[in-house]
């Protein structure tokens, strides 16, 4: 398979800055900070009970949604009283000691095969492994308590990144825009940080260095995409062979000498260039209808990457005023789809051939949002 080039440049381009991010902005500028904001992050908490409420955001539906996120929320708590929110402004600091004495490696390229192995019995989904690349990595990270900038230094001896993805629940997606569909969100969440917590104590135990992270730390999606999970999408998400935009990233960074997988192209690109649907469906405009450019949107957006990029201002003022997170253009992208069924896997080899448009005609006829109250009834 072609390679897939992120085009970077180089006389534009700066390392993006955590406090940025759009989530870290909602809690220091003004222009994103409101009154809706501030309900949107308490109802994670505290599930609004008024009865009078659309099918989707009702009492029980914010409740399991916000049990999805339990676990994730758990940890990004355990070291609150410094200020650390754990796998989204700082990486993990669970782990247990392991031994001095570092297990014999006879082959990186057996070792490796044996870590992805690992990975998925720990519950990743999909793994792949890439060198460290100081791009990706935050030039700052963010103190959401005393609203500083922080230096994000790692230790220099983590040379490579393994990265895995854990799937969101389809049948939960498909019930988007509801509180139910952020359900599969914090699930995605909470697997995702079992898997690489798990794997990164392995690497501990075998005698060597690994620090688990989830949003924090450096971008997840460049890093995937040098790992060989899948190609950038206009939706601003990364697109897996398997899961298509269903995906939840973490990564892991560790001394462990592996062998690093390539970046794969098998023809998003293409199939985003024609196909609109997440930009026309998306209800606030945030996705671009444009070709892939070098325009920063605003501050949310990394300089000097030439790409589809999502007004994230735009998209999450839209969380804001329905109290939960969207997930419609995963549901509406084309490659959302159970590819273990025969008639996708059909589809997918389709869709890198001229007879993609076929697929998108047909997908915006049969691809239309479930129910909350049918999932329920199931």
């Amino acid at each position: 398979m072609k390679k897939q080039d992120q085009i970077i440049d180089k006389t534009k381009f700066k390392r993006f800055n955590q406090k940025n991010d759009i989530f870290n902005r909602s809690l220091w500028d003004n222009s994103i900070k409101s009154d809706k904001t501030t309900k949107f992050y308490q109802d994670y908490v505290k599930p609004p009970e008024d009865k009078k409420r659309p099918e989707g955001f009702s009492h029980k539906d914010y409740a399991f949604r916000n049990s999805g996120w339990f676990m994730s929320d758990f940890f990004s708590n355990s070291d609150k009283n410094n200020g650390r929110a754990e796998g989204f402004t700082d990486y993990f600091s669970v782990q247990k000691k392991g031994t001095f004495k570092k297990y014999k490696i006879k082959s990186t390229t057996q070792l490796t095969k044996e870590i992805k192995i690992v990975a998925k019995k720990l519950g990743a989904d999909l793994v792949g492994v890439t060198k460290f690349n100081k791009d990706w990595v935050y030039s700052h990270k963010y103190n959401r308590d005393k609203n500083i900038e922080l230096k994000n230094e790692l230790d220099p001896e983590l040379k490579n990144v393994i990265v895995i993805a854990n799937e969101m629940d389809k049948d939960l997606i498909d019930t988007a825009p509801s509180a139910l569909s952020g359900a599969a969100t914090g699930l995605g969440y909470s697997n995702d940080l079992s898997s690489a917590l798990s794997l990164a104590q392995y690497i501990i135990n075998l005698g060597y260095k690994a620090v688990a992270s989830q949003n924090d730390t450096a971008l997840s999606i460049p890093l995937a995409i040098e790992a060989g999970l899948g190609e950038y999408a206009r939706n601003g998400l990364l697109i897996t062979k398997k899961f298509g935009p269903r995906v939840r990233i973490s990564k892991i960074f560790t001394d462990l000498p592996l062998e690093h997988d390539k970046p794969i192209s098998f023809g998003v690109k293409n199939y985003c260039s024609i196909c609109q649907r997440c930009a026309n469906e998306c209800p606030p405009r945030a996705i671009s209808s444009s070709e892939p450019s070098f325009k920063q949107i605003n501050m949310s957006n990394i300089t000097g990457i030439k790409k589809w990029s999502v007004n994230a201002e735009k998209c999450f003022k839209f969380w804001a005023s329905q109290s939960s997170d969207c997930t419609i253009c995963i549901r509406v992208c084309p490659y959302n789809k159970d590819f273990n069924k025969l008639i996708h896997k059909i589809g997918f080899r389709i869709s890198n051939t001229p007879l993609r448009k076929i697929l998108i005609f047909l997908d915006r006829y049969f691809g239309k949002r479930k129910k909350p109250n049918i999932w329920w009834a199931k």
